[in-house]
């Protein structure tokens, strides 16, 4: 579109979005957390926009943003998760999939991507899956010397899985912004999750029967009573996730009952197989209020964002210079390649979703590709910027756990990257990958 730049001795809306947009990136290099780092050049878009008077809207949009029945679901899955680790379950999970699946090519490797795959289950969250299973699994690996790089790499990975499998708080975000069931989003998460999860395990297998010496030999359960005692390990893990996740499959309940339900059976099973007292439930309380806090202020920033920008009138301006540049559909998703890659080596997931899903979904809309879909490929982007340097933030959780170089986790994330990015290519060619299993059930939103 050729729009001159100065109109009356004001910016265009487009050169003052880049101004915003160029603003935010410079907070952030300052060190200034994501919610002030999205809400400050809002309000000074706003400002330049419409003056004092465009600040009218922001309480209306304080109150619109947090009043929402879908956004409930994000403290109550993050209890869940914090009271199964709080609560010392975590570490039984791990010790009963050491015995049904280390006897692998790769061992306490594979143990790894499978515990991370069931936790990720339960958290709905990238750190915490990568947290939890990275503080049981990293002084075992260790102590039996397996190759520092690789099991550095597989846990960073194993735990993008926690925003892939259902319950993903990124999901419930973006499926908050987008107007998209939710619970749909979880069904189409399901098979690329599993099929990445099995990926993974192909080329941990592959790669410990080419250099044996990064993996020693595992035996696995030696009888019948080990093997028993493994599946009774796993089972409190079985049963919370076929409680909630199976609850919304089956149209039973909303994701937001759902997580409700998860809540009283996360107590439950803590109360039976592992640890329940005051201190366990104040200690998940305390933790699941300060991610909480994190997160929804990053939504109520985006949601503020997205006021205004729309104020302006800028997304329907980009909407139409992007259908304008006739771009064919796979142009398209190499430009959000490479517009992702560059955010997710600087930008955290969830200031990702909330600051390009506003200005990108009525382009979407415009190619007519399903937000469903593109909710899954959002995810896997997402996925590949928390392994990437220098702000990708699984490597720092696992760094932090960790005696090694952050050298080395960067290095053992690398076949990850790798790998993603052919589930990438995958869901591109073969879209039925992600969208068969909510096409064929009926859910509640």
């Amino acid at each position: 579109m050729d729009v001159p730049v100065i109109q009356g001795g004001y910016m265009t809306p487009g050169i003052e979005l880049i101004v915003v947009l160029g603003l935010f990136l410079a907070l952030l290099c300052m060190g200034m957390t994501i919610p002030l780092a999205i809400t400050v050049p809002s309000v000074i878009y706003l400002l330049m926009h419409q003056g004092l008077a465009g600040l009218k809207g922001i309480g209306l949009v304080t109150w619109g943003s947090m009043n929402s029945f879908t956004l409930t679901a994000i403290p109550l899955f993050i209890l869940m998760a914090e009271i199964l680790q709080e609560s010392k379950l975590s570490l039984r999970v791990y010790r009963g999939l050491s015995k049904l699946v280390a006897w692998m090519p790769g061992g306490l490797l594979q143990t790894n991507i499978v515990g991370c795959a069931i936790f990720a289950s339960i958290s709905g969250s990238s750190v915490v899956t990568a947290a939890s299973i990275g503080r049981v699994a990293l002084p075992e690996l260790e102590r039996r010397k397996y190759a520092p790089r690789i099991s550095a790499g597989s846990l960073a990975a194993g735990g993008t899985l926690g925003i892939l499998f259902p319950p993903s708080i990124a999901m419930i975000v973006y499926g908050t912004f987008t107007e998209t069931s939710v619970a749909k989003l979880f069904m189409a998460g399901v098979v690329p999750g599993l099929l990445l999860t099995l990926m993974f395990m192909t080329y941990i297998a592959i790669h410990a029967l080419a250099r044996p010496a990064i993996a020693p030999k595992e035996r696995g359960a030696a009888n019948l009573r080990e093997f028993s005692a493994a599946l009774l390990d796993v089972m409190p893990f079985v049963l919370l996730i076929g409680g909630t996740i199976g609850s919304i499959y089956a149209g039973l309940v909303t994701p937001t009952e759902a997580a409700a339900v998860g809540c009283m059976l996360a107590a439950v099973i803590a109360s039976i197989w592992g640890e329940s007292n005051f201190g366990v439930y104040k200690r998940a309380l305390q933790s699941t209020t300060r991610v909480c806090g994190n997160i929804l202020f990053i939504v109520y920033a985006a949601f503020l964002f997205s006021y205004a920008i729309s104020y302006a009138g800028v997304g329907e301006d980009i909407t139409q210079f992007l259908v304008d540049l006739k771009l064919s559909k796979y142009q398209f998703f190499f430009a959000l390649f490479v517009l992702y890659t560059v955010l997710g080596c600087l930008v955290e997931s969830l200031g990702m979703i909330v600051v390009t899903v506003p200005l990108l979904y009525p382009v979407l809309l415009k190619y007519g590709i399903d937000p469903i879909w593109f909710g899954v490929i959002l995810v896997i982007f997402i996925e590949m910027g928390q392994i990437s340097p220098p702000i990708g933030i699984n490597l720092f959780v696992i760094q932090g756990i960790w005696k090694g170089k952050l050298s080395d986790v960067v290095m053992g994330t690398v076949p990850f990257h790798l790998i993603l990015f052919l589930l990438l290519l995958l869901l591109v060619i073969f879209p039925d990958i992600a969208m068969w299993l909510p096409s064929s059930a009926s859910v509640q939103k």
